[in-house]
C-alpha cells in the first residue's frame, strides 16, 4: 500500500509531468506546475510588455479583426507555438540536453536553452525584421527555461499560444 501523503505522493505527481516519447508532451499533466510562482510572474509579464509596446507605439486598436479574419488569428495564435515548441523545445532543446555541456546552466538557463533561442531567433528572420527577430529570443529563452524547469512542453506551449495570441489580437499582423 502506497502512503499517498509526504515524498512519495510528491514524486509521484512530479513523474507525471515528465516528458515521454523522447519529449513531447505527455498525456498526463502535473498541476502542481500552474502553482509555480516563476510560471505566474511569466504569465503576468506578457500583459505589462503589451502595454508598453502599446504606450510606445500607439496603434489604432481594432479587436474585433479576429472575428472578421478567424484564421488569421488562429494560425499565429495557436498553430505556430504548437508546432515550434514541438520542433524548438520538445526537439533541439531536448536532443542539445543530452550532450553533457547541454546541460550546463547559469542561474536555470541551460546552454541547451540558449542555443536553442539562438537558432529559433535566427529563423524568425525569413519572416521579420532583424529587430523582431532578436526580440524572440527573450521569449524563447523563457520557453525553454520551462522546459528545463519542468520537464515537459506542457508550460512552454501555454505561454508561447497565450504571448502570441495577445500579441496578435492587439497589434495584428503587421
Amino acid at each position: 500500500m502506497h502512503d499517498w501523503h509526504g515524498r512519495e505522493a510528491r514524486s509521484f505527481v512530479a513523474s507525471l509531468a515528465r516528458p515521454r516519447h523522447n519529449g513531447v508532451v505527455a498525456a498526463q499533466t502535473n498541476i502542481v506546475i500552474w502553482r509555480d510562482a516563476h510560471l505566474g510572474a511569466a504569465f503576468v509579464a506578457a500583459p505589462a510588455f503589451w502595454a508598453g509596446l502599446w504606450w510606445w507605439n500607439s496603434p489604432p486598436l481594432d479587436l474585433s479583426w479576429i472575428l472578421r479574419e478567424p484564421l488569421g488569428f488562429a494560425i499565429p495564435a495557436f498553430v505556430y507555438p504548437i508546432l515550434e515548441e514541438i520542433v524548438f523545445r520538445g526537439g533541439l532543446q531536448t536532443f542539445l540536453l543530452r550532450y553533457p555541456r547541454g546541460g550546463a546552466n547559469w542561474r536555470g538557463f541551460s546552454l541547451a536553452n540558449i542555443a536553442t533561442s539562438a537558432v529559433f531567433a535566427a529563423l524568425h528572420l525569413f519572416s521579420h525584421s532583424l529587430l523582431w527577430s532578436v526580440a524572440t529570443f527573450l521569449p524563447s529563452v523563457v520557453f525553454g527555461y520551462f522546459r528545463d524547469r519542468h520537464s515537459s512542453l506542457v508550460s512552454p506551449i501555454a505561454l508561447h499560444v497565450f504571448y502570441n495570441s495577445g500579441y496578435f489580437w492587439l497589434f495584428g499582423l503587421h
